[in-house]
C-alpha cells in the first residue's frame, strides 16, 4: 500500500470494532485521533483502552485530543432542528479558539502532512457531529485528503 498523509474523519456508530479497525487500516489509516471528550463507549471495543488495544493490532497509532471533545451540554444541538445544530456548531467552534485547542489543531495539521489521519467520534453522519467543525479549522492549516464518515469496506 502506498504512503498516504491527509486526514478523513470517521464515526463508529453501527459499526464492529472489528470491522472498524479493518477498514481503516485498509484506507491505509496510519493514527486514529479521538476527538471524544470522553473517551469512553457503551459499544463494546469503542472506549479507550480496548480500541487503543485492536488499533495497535493492526499498526494503527491511537491518540486522544480532549482538548478538541465537544461538552456534554452542547452535544443535544447537534441532533436537533437547523437552528440548534448551526448554534451548537457556533459553539463548538469558539471553543477551537482556546489556546490549547489552537496548539491541539496546529499539531494535528502537522501530523496530518506525514501519515494518513482519521479524526474518530461516534456519529456515523459527519454533518452532526463536532469533529466536522475540527476539520473546517484544519482546511486553513492544510488540505484535506478526504472526508468521510465511514471506512471502506
Amino acid at each position: 500500500m502506498s504512503h498516504r498523509a491527509g486526514i478523513l474523519g470517521v464515526g463508529y456508530e453501527g459499526r464492529s470494532i472489528d470491522e472498524f479497525v479493518t477498514g481503516l487500516a485498509d484506507m491505509g489509516v496510519a493514527r486514529l485521533v479521538d476527538v471524544r471528550m470522553t473517551p469512553i463507549s457503551r459499544k463494546r471495543g469503542f472506549s479507550k483502552s480496548a480500541l487503543c488495544g485492536a488499533l495497535a493490532a493492526h499498526g494503527i497509532a491511537y491518540e486522544h485530543r480532549r482538548e478538541l471533545g465537544n461538552p456534554k451540554e452542547n452535544r443535544p444541538g447537534f441532533g436537533g432542528n437547523p437552528e440548534e445544530l448551526r448554534s451548537a456548531r457556533a459553539v463548538y467552534a469558539s471553543r477551537l479558539h482556546h489556546p490549547e485547542s489552537l496548539a491541539a489543531l496546529d499539531v494535528l495539521a502537522q501530523t496530518a502532512q506525514r501519515e494518513l489521519v482519521a479524526l474518530l467520534c461516534f456519529e456515523a453522519d459527519e454533518s452532526r457531529c463536532h469533529r466536522q467543525v475540527v476539520m473546517r479549522a484544519l482546511e486553513d492549516r492544510m488540505p484535506i485528503a478526504s472526508a468521510s464518515t465511514r471506512p471502506a469496506r
